[in-house]
């Protein structure tokens, strides 16, 4: 998603010592409250730092064995926040197509009001921070959703040795991979370092997750969205006729990970 012609980025945090660029942009190979300090939990944080260096952010917790939960129970919305609304309409479209597999404690949303991006998933090798979403700009449905197809990309499969996600190598989603190589390469104005970002395995699957979320919602509010995006020929949106397939075959990949939440077909 991007607003003012910029993209938006997944963004990985360095912690590693010395380094004071606490937002350091990284993309994993070519696809990128308190807590009870007695679980046992990954953590990303340094709790003493020499003068003039920044604190880094700490790692969403995890607890337990990893368990089929709604999405609703993986992240935790802004309470107060103009965004809310929109937000918990976008998440139960999501929930209603699938949950998650996790033993992590809710991800926080951030409501953020940047201009640069319409939204950011901020993460430490395996372990979420956050999902941010501005609200500037008129998409943070779409901008939400499209951050949350990256947080399951990365918590349904990461490899430690080549910090691939997913989308780029698990074999549920082969068959979409396959589909998605034959969408138009919508183009976005900008150089090659651009282009080679927007068109990466892992951004192509934030974006058509995003589309069948949103097709798929029957909730009129973001199907009017939807379909005003693809009036405009919007670059982060297809067709709806070349889209087709591809939203089923997103279905699908959840319906391999035993993760869907319907009982009723898959749509044709």
């Amino acid at each position: 998603m991007e607003l003012r012609a910029r993209e938006r980025l997944v963004r990985e945090i360095d912690c590693r010592e010395g380094n004071s660029d606490a937002n350091e942009k990284r993309t994993t190979q070519f696809h990128p409250s308190k807590h009870d300090r007695q679980l046992k939990s990954v953590r990303c944080t340094t709790d003493y730092l020499p003068m003039g260096q920044r604190r880094y952010p700490v790692c969403v917790a995890r607890e337990g064995k990893p368990r089929l939960r709604s999405l609703e129970d993986v992240v935790a919305l802004p309470r107060r926040s103009p965004l809310t609304a929109e937000l918990q309409g976008a998440l139960a479209a999501a929930s209603r197509l699938h949950g998650l597999r996790s033993d992590l404690s809710p991800v926080p949303v951030v409501a953020t009001a940047t201009i640069s991006e319409a939204g950011a998933y901020r993460f430490r090798k395996r372990d979420p921070i956050d999902l941010r979403v501005s609200r500037v700009g008129g998409r943070s449905a779409l901008g939400f959703l499209h951050e949350l197809g990256h947080l399951l990309d990365h918590q349904i499969f990461y490899d430690r040795k080549t910090r691939s996600w997913a989308s780029a190598v698990h074999a549920a989603f082969a068959p979409w991979r396959d589909a998605a190589a034959l969408l138009e390469k919508r183009v976005l104005p900008g150089g090659y370092s651009r282009q080679r970002y927007f068109q990466s395995v892992h951004e192509v699957w934030a974006r058509s997750y995003a589309q069948t979320v949103m097709l798929r919602s029957d909730d009129p509010p973001l199907i009017r969205r939807l379909e005003k995006l693809q009036d405009e020929d919007d670059a982060h949106i297809w067709p709806a006729e070349q889209f087709a397939p591809i939203a089923i075959e997103v279905e699908l990949v959840f319906e391999r990970l035993g993760l869907r939440q319907l009982s009723l077909p898959l749509a044709a």
